[in-house]
């Protein structure tokens, strides 16, 4: 009863308001004037844009509460094609589409006869726009081109996006952006920092109209792959996925992955420069010999070579960073540093591809591409084009999988309970029609609100000696018993994504520290150590793990021994010179205690005395 008696109030007090008598204009945000009928102006300017008065680019919008027209020209609106409907009829009529397939007629055309015209999103407000031409009534104005074209350039291309959950739409084109294929078509002649080339892609079975549009089967990111929805033995459990190990030895999903390295001759103030040559043992920072093995007589890798981390890919001396040292004997001279591009550390591979060229400054530039081939493994990651994301959990040999009476044995085995909470029943849609596609031999149109029904591929699939409902009596490969529940198997388009397990993998024994906390230095390039952070703290609280804590948190990052003073709790320090231990505020010598703290603490005392408050350790014997 409140809810109504507040709507009424709100209703009233709007009411109440009066209504402006003239409409107020305006022109791009700024003010310009009034007249006396907003929503006949605003019709007027409209006839005259479809009519070639008025310039296709404006946009007028009236908003009949407030008595405001906002006419639109500038620039970086988003605006959309729409067809004129009149009077409950579209103007885009049969004639000017049979026109238009002879291409007597063009787009400009219907533009500047206003068959079609282009809205921002503030005149879209006026708009009563039908997705389809049998649901015009005459209260709509406009007509969608086609359906797909609600939805984006990247949505457009996905299958069935209209039986999926908008969450994994989202992630769909997300992912579609970093899935593995032909990138471009001179990858060879490229030089691109990094790069991932998929060694046998597909164009996918179902397929969309903009996916023909933009001709993306001309550059594909994915495979077409036989895939079961059923549990096995656990391994596929959360998102995890069971793989066909004899497909993966077929190159199923194989890729190849470049890496390009660098190097160019700086010339340096008074005259020096850096060049390229197999540096001297005598050189500063001279490498072992065995890292230069590669290395030509001009300094640079030879192509084809099998490199390691850590190994020279360019030989390069620099000058010193001062024109002249004092050597042991007191003589000046200038010596040269070692300044080579290597392998960085965990990567290997051969080298594909050496590029000698000029830089932009002049010098001297040399580009080494390495290649290093991509084998499907656990933990790398696929996705189908609806979202359904997972990592290889398991590698399974053939015979061991379960197969159909016929032979076939799935590439993939999806978890059942990756389907139902994610409602993407267009995975489900694009299995059955890739199966029946497949037997068909065309490609299934998956367009946005306008492709190819279940029902027809149920036809297929029953012409064809199938269950209409795609499910299968499969046995069991270890024991060949049959498996009592029907499996609902088909053909998903899957792409293979660039988190590789070959790119990520990062261990470390001891290594580099930061020079301010004494702790790890952070990050895989920088060979730095694994983060333990809070939460992974709080589970060794919770079972209790004291001498592991100690050991991960405190002797294995940043553990340091520090004097401390027993007479006012301030860190002592020790006097390397005069070998001798004091504290610096009450010069006592004596009653000093090592403890052993974390580096972090004793930095945090440090700051804490530096805006003026002196921290005191209180010292007592160990019970």
């Amino acid at each position: 009863m409140a809810k109504v008696m507040a709507k009424l109030r709100r209703k009233r007090r709007r009411s109440a308001v009066p209504r402006p008598e003239k409409c107020t204009v305006y022109l791009n945000g700024k003010l310009i004037g009034f007249h006396q009928n907003g929503g006949e102006l605003a019709k007027q300017l409209r006839e005259k844009r479809r009519s070639g008065a008025l310039s296709q680019e404006a946009n007028i919008a009236y908003f009949e509460r407030t008595e405001e027209c906002f006419i639109s020209t500038d620039s970086g609106r988003a605006r959309r094609p729409y067809v004129v409907v009149e009077n409950g009829k579209s103007k885009f009529t049969k004639e000017l589409s049979d026109k238009l397939k002879k291409k007597e007629i063009g787009w400009e055309w219907l533009i500047k006869n206003g068959v079609v015209e282009y809205l921002d999103a503030e005149e879209e407000e006026n708009t009563l726009v039908a997705i389809k031409e049998k649901e015009l009534t005459p209260d709509h104005t406009h007509l969608e081109i086609d359906p797909v074209s609600i939805v984006g350039a990247v949505v457009g291309q996905l299958p069935y996006p209209e039986y999926n959950s908008s969450p994994r739409i989202t992630m769909a084109c997300a992912m579609a952006k970093q899935s593995l294929g032909v990138y471009a078509s001179n990858m060879n002649l490229r030089m691109d920092s990094r790069a991932h080339f998929l060694w046998y892609p597909q164009q996918p079975l179902v397929q969309t109209s903009p996916y023909r549009v933009l001709r993306m089967s001309e550059r594909p990111a994915g495979v077409n792959m036989v895939v079961a929805i059923t549990s096995y033995h656990g391994y596929n459990m959360g998102d995890g996925l069971v793989v066909n190990r004899n497909a993966i030895d077929r190159a199923l999903m194989r890729s190849t992955f470049y890496k390009a390295y660098e190097s160019e001759e700086r010339r340096y103030p008074g005259g020096q420069k850096d060049r390229f040559e197999t540096p001297d043992a005598t050189v500063q920072g001279y490498r072992e010999e065995q890292y230069y093995r590669h290395l030509g007589d001009d300094g640079v890798v030879v192509p084809e070579s099998d490199v390691q981390a850590k190994d020279v890919l360019v030989g390069k001396t620099s000058p010193p960073r001062f024109l002249e040292e004092v050597s042991i004997f007191g003589i000046t001279e200038e010596k040269k540093r070692e300044n080579s591009v290597t392998v960085k550390s965990g990567e290997d591979g051969t080298v594909d591809a050496v590029l000698l060229s000029e830089s932009p400054s002049g010098n001297k530039m040399v580009k080494v591409k390495v290649r290093a081939a991509r084998v499907p493994e656990l933990g790398d990651k696929f996705a189908s084009r609806h979202g359904q994301k997972g990592v290889v959990g398991l590698l399974v040999n053939q015979e061991d999988l379960p197969f159909t009476k016929d032979g076939v044995v799935p590439d993939l085995i999806l978890n059942p309970h990756a389907i139902p909470s994610r409602m993407t029943a267009g995975h489900l849609l694009e299995m059955l029609g890739g199966k029946a596609m497949s037997f068909y031999g065309e490609i299934g149109d998956a367009t946005a609100f306008s492709g190819d029904t279940a029902d027809r591929f149920r036809k297929i699939l029953e012409a064809v000696g199938f269950t209409s409902d795609g499910k299968e009596i499969l046995y069991d490969g270890i024991t060949g018993e049959q498996i009592e529940a029907e499996i609902f198997i088909g053909v998903v388009y899957y792409q293979k994504l660039h988190h590789l397990v070959a790119n990520k993998m990062h261990v470390r024994s001891r290594g580099p520290v930061q020079l301010l906390t004494h702790q790890p230095t952070e990050g895989r390039a920088r060979e730095g150590g694994l983060r333990f952070g809070e939460m992974e703290r709080d589970c060794l609280i919770g079972y209790g793990a004291s001498m592991l804590l100690n050991e991960r948190m405190l002797k294995e990052s940043d553990k340091t021994s520090e004097l401390v003073c027993g007479k006012c709790g301030g860190i002592a320090v020790h006097d390397h010179i005069k070998n001798r231990s004091y504290c610096p505020l009450c010069d006592e010598t004596t009653n000093l205690a090592e403890i052993e703290m974390s580096y972090a603490f004793k930095l945090l005392l440090d700051e804490i005395k530096a805006i003026g408050i002196f921290p005191r350790l209180v010292l007592k014997d160990k019970a």
